[in-house]
Order: C-alpha cells, then structure tokens, then sequence
C-alpha cells in the first residue's frame, strides 16, 4: 500500500459534544471536530452548500476591461471566438462561454485545438485561421496566461485578445486588452481557487449581471469542470457543485442525460465521485484521442438522437483510451526500474500516445513515490506530461530547469512541457539535482478522521449521515473511519484478479470490503 504510516487520532470529545449538543450526528460531529470545527457556528459554515455567491466577478482584475471589450463585440456584431482546452474543464468551459455568448446573439465560433496536431492551448496556426475567418476577437479559456509569442501575433494581425486563465503566471504576463487570472500576482484579494470554467463563468455573470440566475442555468457544467479538475470543494466551489449535483440527478441537458444513461448512471442522488470515476473520464477520452468535437457536440446539442450517438461514441474512445493506457503504463514502468530509486523520473519514448501519457505518469507517479514526467518525442521535439508526488511543487521545478525547455506551464502538482530531444539528458539530470535540494515530503500520511470501536455506528442510518459532508472532494475529502483489531477470514480475487473482495471479523460482527487496483 502507498501509506507506510497511519495517523489514528484521539477523539475530539469536547468538541464532539459541543456540536452533538447544536444537533449533529456522532459521526458527523466527530469527522468535523477530527478537521478542527469546534463550534456549531463553524460546522453550519462547513456544511452550507446553498450560499449565494458571495464574490462580485468584478473582484477579479480585468474583469472591467473584459467585460468591456466583449460588450464593445455584442453591440457591433462582431465575429468572435471561444478558444478552449482540451480537457473537461476546457471543454467545459468553452461550451460554458459559447452558449451564452449565443443566447446574447453573438456570432461565435469555438475552437478547442486538437491535443496532438496543435497541442495545448493558443497556437499561431489556428489564430491564423480564425483571423482568415473574419475573427476580430478571441476570448480564451482555461488557457493563454503563458501565451506571450501568441499575444503579439494577435497584435500584429489586428485581433482583440481577452484571456481567462486559472494556470500558474510566469513573470512576464501576455499583451491583451484583458487578462483575467485569480493566479496574477498582482490580484488583489479575496478570489477563491476556481477551475477554468468558474473563471469563464464569473466572466459570463459579469457581462449578465446576475450570477445567480447562471448558476441555475450552468451549474452543470461548473460542476463537472470543477470536480475533474480537482479544484477544492470549499467556498463558492462548494456551492457551485452542490448546486450542479443537484442538477445532474435530473438533468436538463439532453447531452449530459444521455452520457449518463450510456454509463449506467441511474437517475437519483448523483455525487463529485460519479463525476470523477465515470463522467469526466468519458468526456477525456474525447481530448485525449484526439475526438474533443464529440463531447463539445455533446454538451451543446438539443437533440436526442444526436445526444445517443455522441454518448456512445464517447464511450467508445475511453474504451480505447483504457487499453492504451495499460499498453504504455506496462513499458514505463519497465523503464522506470533501471532508474535511480530518489530521483524523478523523466521518461521518453517516440511510441507513446500523447493523449494517454498524463494519466499513466499519474499510476507511475503512485507506483514509485515520485515525480514522474513522459515525453512523447516526435523528430527532435518531445511533449511531456508531468505528475507530482508529495507535495513536490513541479512548477517551480520546471522553472528552475526552464534553460532546458522550450515551453512549460501548468500547476504545481501537473504541468505540461516541450523540449528538444537533445537536451532531454541534460534536463532529467537538472531536475534530479533540483529535485535533492528540494526534496518532496516524505510518503503521505493516511489520517483517519476516526476509529470505530462501537459496531453499532456502522448502522446504514449512521453512514448516510455523513451524506452531510458532501460534495466530497479536494479539500473536502470523504470522511475516513478506521476500525482496528480486525481479523481476515478472507480475501477472493475478482474484476479478472484485478481487485480482491474482503471479509473481516471482529467481536461478533462480520464486515466486507474491497481492495481496488490491489494488482
């Protein structure tokens, strides 16, 4: 198991009481007092998922200047373009700016770039093209706050460019008419941590007026970028995709329901995991292979049999995405062995699928306990994926060895890359050599929030109090009990011997598990 230490800590019972005493469950108590809520002021802090959105959109910088300048588009009829990414909080957050740049009666055009001909975000080519096309105004998002050498070609070319970002900046931000980030150095606060697409939407509410009558309408959509891109489920995230779960048990978009029901998803109570393990993998299979129209068709359409095709379709390229995922996992991971065991891996092959390799960086990442980075190398160029372990900050890594990179931008805990093949030595030493100056935490810790020593607290009544704590998530993480002293009566292979199903005993009380992925 990844966790070679337990944290098992004593209950709060003063805190427990308290919030007992305001009328919470034991369990829910207990969780929230193990996580520092010592007063019922607190925990109905914690709890709350139906705030309104507290922050003006206008708290952002350039929001004025955004919302100007694409005000100044609506009223003269010019031809825009939403310019996203290829994940789900791109796609997301394209479809997200498109609908309502619509609905306000605009002529737009989406441009999602395709990952492997035009890779990550704002590229020269496509500006071209859009700029043939009659294109005076490109607002991006979920990309573009490290597009300088775009910026200016937008410059040269005559065409307006706003960019909304949630990316780490570099020193030296992009020349547009409007630059929306919460990550600028100079933003003032207070701006929460939000996805790409909450960044469009605080866009879209500022040119509405009303953040409340769209987040009825796009709650969906916030909640399924936000969820995938594992932002924190704290604040107004929470609220957003509280109210966006809320949604999706019956949703509205003929789109989204058939996704659901091509999944199996059953109508009912629907939650950031169903999100995480089933949506979202689906809607990335689209970006990974090279298919990101499928899913944006997807999100968009009103039509039921469109919607079917596009479900199915989608559903078959994560199929395909799975197998090609396991086929590279196997090679790295039969690479990474001849590496030195406390040094990050960088990894390169001119076979590897450069819409799989972020995820089997990630399952490496796991395997090992380190930082893990898999370029997939074309002719003299290679494009990385790149997936922390123990809190190594892997943004300021791949600044610190920037000299050995052609591009680089991202989050600490994943970023993306290209560099030169010749250089890629040159850079895996470099980042060793940073990686033993700054070393990452040691492996992580599994704290439980509590111990289970009264059966009777394991009563289905008890756990579905804990239903309290949702959306779970980054931030907010599902509560974990812990019983100890438990005996294995045993352990049965299932899922092709991927998994092993348990059973326990333990003072007359029988219990049964799963150990996912155990292989």
């Amino acid at each position: 198991m990844k966790y070679e230490h337990w944290q098992i800590p004593a209950a709060p019972e003063d805190a427990i009481k308290t919030l007992m005493d305001a009328g919470y469950p034991y369990l829910v108590s207990s969780v929230l007092a193990a996580r520092g809520v010592t007063t019922s002021e607190q925990a109905a802090e914690a709890l709350e998922r139906e705030k309104t959105l507290a922050y003006s959109p206008f708290l952002m910088k350039d929001m004025d200047k955004a919302v100007a300048r694409i005000s100044k588009a609506l009223e003269n009829g010019e031809k825009l373009a939403v310019f996203g990414d290829y994940d789900v909080d791109g796609i997301t957050s394209t479809c997200l700016l498109t609908d309502y740049l619509r609905s306000r009666g605009a002529d737009v055009t989406m441009h999602i770039p395709r990952r492997i001909e035009e890779g990550y975000g704002l590229g020269c080519d496509a500006i071209r093209a859009l700029s043939e096309s009659g294109v005076t105004l490109i607002v991006t998002v979920d990309c573009g706050i490290t597009a300088n050498q775009e910026a200016q070609l937008c410059k040269e070319l005559g065409i307006d460019l706003v960019i909304t970002d949630h990316h780490e900046c570099k020193s030296e931000l992009p020349q547009a008419a409007a630059l929306v980030d919460p990550h600028r150095k100079d933003q003032p606060q207070p701006v929460t941590e939000m996805a790409g697409v909450g960044v469009a939407f605080k866009l879209a509410a500022a040119i509405e007026g009303d953040q409340e009558k769209l987040l009825d309408q796009y709650c969906d959509f916030l909640c399924l970028g936000t969820v995938a891109d594992v932002m924190p489920l704290t604040g107004e995230n929470r609220t957003m995709v509280a109210r966006g779960l809320r949604a999706l048990a019956n949703p509205k978009r003929v789109g989204i329901a058939a996704l659901m029901a091509e999944c199996a998803v059953q109508k009912g109570p629907v939650t950031a995991g169903t999100i995480g393990y089933t949506l979202a993998p689906r809607i990335n299979a689209a970006g990974r292979l090279g298919k990101t129209a499928i899913a944006a068709l997807l999100l968009l359409t009103d039509d039921s049999a469109d919607a079917d095709r596009y479900a199915a379709g989608l559903c078959q390229l994560n199929r395909e995405r799975q197998e090609l995922e396991q086929q590279i996992w196997e090679e790295a991971s039969a690479i990474a062995c001849r590496y030195p065991p406390r040094a990050p891996l960088v990894l390169a092959s001119d076979t590897w699928h450069q819409g799989v390799i972020g995820i089997a960086a990630s399952r490496l990442s796991e395997e090992f306990h380190l930082p893990t980075i898999m370029i997939c190398c074309d002719g003299e160029r290679g494009k990385g994926s790149c997936r922390s372990f123990g809190g190594f900050n892997l943004y300021n890594a791949l600044s610190a060895c920037s000299e050995y990179l052609e591009g680089f931008g991202g989050h600490a805990l994943a970023a993306g890359l290209t560099i030169r093949r010749e250089n890629i030595d040159r850079f895996r030493r470099a980042l060793g050599e940073y990686y033993r100056q700054n070393p990452a935490d040691d492996l992580p810790e599994l704290t439980c929030d509590l111990r289970v020593d009264d059966p009777h607290l394991l009563t289905m009544a008890c756990i579905e109090s804990l239903d309290a704590l949702e959306p779970c998530g980054n931030g907010n993480p599902k509560p974990l009990l812990c019983i100890t002293g438990a005996r294995l009566v045993n352990a049965v292979p299932i899922g092709g011997g991927r998994h092993l199903r348990l059973h326990f005993a333990k003072g007359g009380y029988n219990y049964a598990g799963i150990f996912f992925s155990c292989t």
